[in-house]
């Protein structure tokens, strides 16, 4: 019998070993109900298997002196299971010191060696620029004071044009920003230009024969090798199509995309560092602004958007009456990487302000007309140009302006565009409480905020800069930004990208008409447009909107209101309401019964094993173990299991759709 049990526990003890290997892989990840990876698995399934060896040793100890072979069966699921558990409990502390995800796993660590090199070395020519401007005590945490904020703008602004494209892009963005940045950052921003040397011929060829399929010469009946103008990102050539039209092709610089996502990574890595590190990186919402600026230069890589929002802000407003002329794109053309589109004959703002009063134009209406073109996209399309500096306006041979590079364009939806009306119609009005209400509709509010004292604010800051006879300031937007900060108030990037465009607009505005009063012209663009809503046409139109949509539920009305009155008669008027009507809510209070039901059998598990191990007496199955203490063991390795249930569902939630 002896020699019997000698071969049955050397039986058990291989399959122990090939069970133990092959269900730690399954085991653990089902009992606690999620998925981990391989090799966490695999490791905690050797730890735990190292650790429970003194366990499987007591427990072939006991092997020896028991005659029943179902007996050794019981004790090897019971080693088995113990040995899960210490594999769980490892899973577990992992789980909370190092989170799935937060650590590559050896094929990306293997593969991204040579990315990670290439930024090493981008680091250390980003860190010696950051270095060579004086920059570094401030990435390490320290707060420039009042009198250093100019210096260090102007130190900050030269190291963004050395650093490349992405970052001057960049500074180009904060210098819009004056809701988050103080005015000496958005002023010396400003002065960040977007120029480059032309790309050689042979690579814009080449760009240009990957993405229209042929050789330019091929495709356009003409086309001009040097460049008209040249940018970080793209240039932009003159040509002529086969049809006798005029064009311009914007054709993305060979390899850029490339460039601007290492650059992009970058950025992102040191935003997480300075909102880590640094409390004026959290207070800028560095992060936040890094992934907002991702998405926007990520897009302005793909013409195709580009094509598609010059298609929709001319789809907008096809007869526009503010005299303002549109680029009109040739989509059979527009790829990736070049885009075609038609040339407005002309020159930009920037360099033709001084052609205006040679050709007899006004240029105070020549202002007029741009600004309530912008107005118009921003209050009624809800599609408009997010960019207008001067570089991006032509004066064109005709005498109208022209708008250029709709790669920066912001949408608007219904509700927004509503609020900003009223804001727009409340400061023409000089009403405080509704320019109050009108902002607390545009901005994210706090769960807090002292409306009242907003109120004043704003009414402190209309009588400043919209009373009768005010000049027009240049502070007005960074005061009304400093208002809105100081509150708490969150401005979304959409409502971001409309103060951008007043502000961008502003300064072109004094480049165009030097003196030209854009509160006044404002207001009266706010006073047209309630004219034109209460003309008879407009107020007819409006008046048959509204009873198109209420015809329904008035022809539904009266029906509705006779049943409630006759079960109210007939003393049989119910209210029914269904709580949990959502399959979200559904989901998070079954997740929070689950949790509670787990621990509710966790603890009672454990106290009956701590009273079955407490008990004395009773069958013996070894003869240093009884019956009741087998089942305490057992009763413990499910206590735990539970629990540890309940913690990885703590420290990790279920994703949608995995079962917890």
């Amino acid at each position: 019998m002896n020699s019997l049990g000698g071969v049955g526990f050397t039986v058990l003890a291989v399959v122990s070993v090939v069970g133990a290997f092959v269900l730690l892989i399954v085991v653990p990840q089902r009992l606690l109900g999620m998925r981990f990876g391989f090799v966490r698995t695999v490791l905690a399934g050797l730890a735990g298997y190292a650790i429970s060896t003194p366990l499987a040793r007591a427990f072939s100890g006991q092997f020896r002196r028991i005659a029943n072979p179902w007996v050794p069966v019981w004790f090897m699921i019971l080693m088995i299971a113990c040995i899960a558990v210490v594999a769980m409990i490892i899973l577990v502390i992992a789980e909370v010191l190092l989170p799935t995800g937060s650590v590559p796993g050896p094929l990306e660590l293997v593969r991204g060696v040579r990315g990670r090199a290439r930024r090493a070395r981008r680091y250390l020519a980003i860190t010696r620029i950051a270095i060579r401007h004086g920059l570094g005590p401030y990435l390490r945490g320290r707060t420039p004071d009042r009198t250093g904020r100019a210096g260090l703008a102007r130190s900050l602004r030269e190291a963004l044009e050395d650093a490349g494209v992405a970052f001057v892009k960049l500074g180009q963005v904060m210098a819009t920003r004056r809701d988050l940045l103080p005015q000496e950052f958005t002023d010396e921003l400003g002065r960040l230009q977007d120029s480059a040397a032309p790309a050689p011929w042979p690579d814009v060829e080449r760009v240009l024969t990957e993405e229209l399929g042929a050789p330019p010469d091929q495709v356009f009946a003409r086309f001009d090798r040097t460049p008209l103008a040249a940018a970080s990102i793209a240039q932009v050539h003159t040509a002529r199509l086969p049809d006798g039209d005029e064009v311009v092709v914007k054709v993305q610089r060979p390899g850029i995309r490339t460039v601007v996502d290492r650059d992009l990574e970058i950025m992102d890595r040191l935003a997480r560092t300075l909102t880590d590190r640094t409390t004026w990186g959290r207070t800028l919402g560095a992060r936040e602004l890094a992934a907002g600026f991702a998405d926007a230069i990520r897009e302005e890589l793909d013409f195709r958007v580009e094509a598609t929002n010059m298609a929709a802000v001319v789809a907008a407003r096809p007869d526009d009456p503010s005299a303002v002329a549109y680029p009109v794109p040739y989509e059979p053309l527009c790829t990736r990487r070049v885009l075609v589109m038609q040339r407005l004959d002309g020159t930009t703002l920037s360099t033709a302000a001084a052609r205006i009063g040679e050709r007899g134009l006004d240029a105070h209406e020549l202002a007029r007309s741009l600004l309530t073109c912008l107005l118009r996209q921003i209050m009624v399309d809800g599609v408009f140009h997010a960019d207008p500096h001067p570089g991006n306006v032509l004066l064109l041979s005709d005498g109208r302006l022209g708008l250029l590079d709709f790669g920066s364009v912001g949408r608007l939806d219904g509700s927004l565009r509503a609020a900003l009306q009223r804001l727009l119609l409340a400061m023409d009005r000089g009403d405080p409480l509704g320019v109050s209400d009108a902002l607390l509709e545009v901005v994210t509010r706090p769960d807090e905020i002292d409306e009242a004292r907003l109120e004043r604010a704003l009414g402190q800051f209309m009588a400043r800069y919209l009373a009768p006879g005010t000049p027009p300031s240049v502070r007005m937007f960074t005061d009304l930004f400093r208002i809105i900060t100081s509150y708490g108030l969150s401005v979304p990037p959409d409502v971001a990208a409309v103060f951008r465009a007043l502000a961008t607009v502003e300064g072109t505005l004094a480049v165009l008409a030097p003196g030209f009063n854009l509160v006044a012209e404002a207001r009266a663009f706010a006073g047209g447009y309630v004219t034109e809503q209460l003309t008879p046409a407009a107020a007819r139109k409006a008046v048959t909107d509204e009873l198109v949509t209420l015809l329904p539920m008035l022809r539904r009305l009266p029906r509705r209101l006779d049943r409630i009155a006759s079960a109210a008669e007939s003393g049989r008027l119910s209210v029914n309401v269904r709580l949990f009507a959502e399959e979200r809510d559904r989901r998070y209070v079954t997740g929070i019964l689950h949790q509670a039901l787990l621990t509710v059998l966790a603890a009672t598990s454990g106290i009956m094993a701590a009273l079955l191990l407490g008990t004395p007496g009773g069958p013996r199955v070894a003869p240093d173990v009884g019956l009741y203490q087998l089942f305490g063991y057992s009763l413990f390795v499910v206590a735990a299991v539970l629990a540890l249930r309940v913690l990885v569902l703590i420290f990790r939630p279920a994703r949608p759709g995995q079962s917890s």
